[in-house]
């Protein structure tokens, strides 16, 4: 019996040293992370840091020379039309001689030329903006009859939203040129030489510009001489501009800005706030420059200029120069197969992935069309609810067993 027993041991033994070397060179299966091919919407965009800036700001100088009282307002201060920012005493009896007085007359020669100028341009944005609205009108009668397009529609509405900015341009920079006209024909008066007593207390006032809407509010947006000083003629000292009026400029790389199309949406993240601004693009700048990145490499860049379509959705405490992070969304469609791109790899000239089949990785070729960062349009190749690998690590290979991380 004791024999008997002896050899079950052994037996026993010998099973499981066999069992134990067996198992220990069996293929054991590789931990991996899956992703779940699902149907829902692909955003591609191009995300990039961008700023804001007030559309247009106006810089007030002093129209002639002599010496500038302090400043009292500050950063961040409403002016309203017709305010008075600065006030110049006269310096000496050089604004009497007769080269100043000739130079005033020329400025204001030159002044009137560039009213005219401005009138002219004024004129020409009016005539495109009714061709814009007529388009826009004729368009939108098709449309509702089915014989056109709906883009059509959307591009002429961006035509006809950018013929109004090109107007409302054009008509502040006829304003501005009036202004500074009205500055230069009081700065001649001041400039000619007068009979009887000079009072040299008497003063020049600075207003701020009055423009045709009369409710329009500046604010200032920098003291740039701020103490008391004699200035030169031209000498700036403050710049003013509407808070309520900003755009947002975004350097892309050039390579990205062939891709933008104008009227893009644009989501405007980081800037303070819990939910996203939006704007769109209206305009990518014609002309690129050479930036030095973080890492010494040197890059094209352009910026892309985005508008708010609602200006009262601005918020209050947005202001000039604020950092955003802008994506700007270049194609979207929902219902697209989407497979995360961690998932893919080259397969020769094209992609494939790990399909999981009964617990094992198997390669699959698939097709793929659009491609953002983070996830890419299955054409063929894969189903909705199939699993792949994500991260697929050099252990993973056609046919071996996988188990879930």
């Amino acid at each position: 019996m004791k024999r008997w027993i002896k050899r079950i041991l052994a037996t026993l033994f010998v099973l499981g040293l066999a069992g134990a070397v067996t198992y220990a060179f069996l293929p054991k299966p590789v931990p991996v992370d899956l992703a779940r091919i699902t149907t829902g919407n692909l955003q591609v965009y191009v995300e990039e840091d961008g700023k804001t800036r007030v559309r247009d700001r106006y810089v007030v100088s002093a129209p002639l020379a002599g010496r500038l009282r302090r400043i009292r307002l500050r950063a961040g201060d409403c002016v309203a039309p017709d305010h008075v920012l600065a006030a110049i005493d006269p310096a000496d009896p050089q604004l009497l001689d007769p080269r100043t007085v000739a130079q005033a007359e020329a400025r204001v020669k030159s002044l009137k030329a560039a009213v005219e100028k401005g009138g002219a341009e004024l004129r020409s944005a009016e005539a495109a903006l009714e061709l814009a609205e007529t388009e826009y009108g004729r368009t939108k009668h098709l449309v509702q009859k089915n014989a056109e397009p709906q883009l059509e529609l959307e591009k002429k509405t961006m035509l006809k939203r950018s013929r109004e900015e090109d107007v409302r341009k054009a008509r502040f920079g006829e304003e501005m040129s009036r202004f500074e006209l009205e500055q230069a024909q009081a700065a001649l008066l001041r400039a000619r030489p007068r009979t009887g007593e000079f009072d040299e207390q008497e003063q020049f006032e600075i207003p701020s510009p009055s423009l045709s809407s009369g409710s329009r509010v500046f604010h200032v947006l920098r003291v740039l001489q701020e103490n008391e000083a004699v200035v030169a003629a031209g000498a700036p000292l403050i710049e003013l501009g509407d808070l309520s009026d900003l755009e947002v400029e975004i350097e892309v790389l050039s390579s990205d800005a062939v891709r933008i199309p104008v009227g893009a949406r644009v989501l405007l993240e980081q800037w303070g706030g819990e939910a996203p601004l939006i704007a769109r693009v209206r305009l990518i700048e014609p002309y690129g420059y050479t930036k030095i990145s973080a890492l010494g490499v040197e890059e094209q860049r352009v910026h892309v200029i985005a508008d708010f379509p609602d200006h009262e959705a601005i918020p209050a405490t947005l202001g000039d120069g604020f950092r955003v992070e802008a994506r700007i969304i270049i194609w979207e469609q929902e219902g697209v197969l989407v497979v995360p791109t961690s998932a893919l790899f080259r397969q020769g000239a094209g992609w494939a992935v790990f399909r999981i089949e009964e617990g094992r990785a198997v390669r699959r070729e698939i097709r793929i069309g659009r491609k953002s960062a983070l996830a890419a349009e299955v054409i063929d190749g894969l189903s909705a609810g199939d699993t792949v690998v994500v991260h697929p690590s050099d252990k993973v290979s056609d046919g071996v067993p996988i188990t879930p991380r």
